[in-house]
């Protein structure tokens, strides 16, 4: 019983961790376009 919940609980780890990659990437694409907004909007 044991055995399951340590491996459940090392999928749900890596689930984890690659949800977080998901949100690191999603983050700095809007933090990129933020800033492309501000420079543009500076330059006009």
């Amino acid at each position: 019983m044991s055995a399951v919940i340590q491996h459940s609980y090392r999928s749900l780890s890596l689930i984890a961790d690659l949800n977080w990659d998901r949100v690191y990437y999603i983050l700095t694409i809007v933090a990129g376009l933020g800033a492309g907004a501000v420079i543009g909007a500076f330059l006009n």
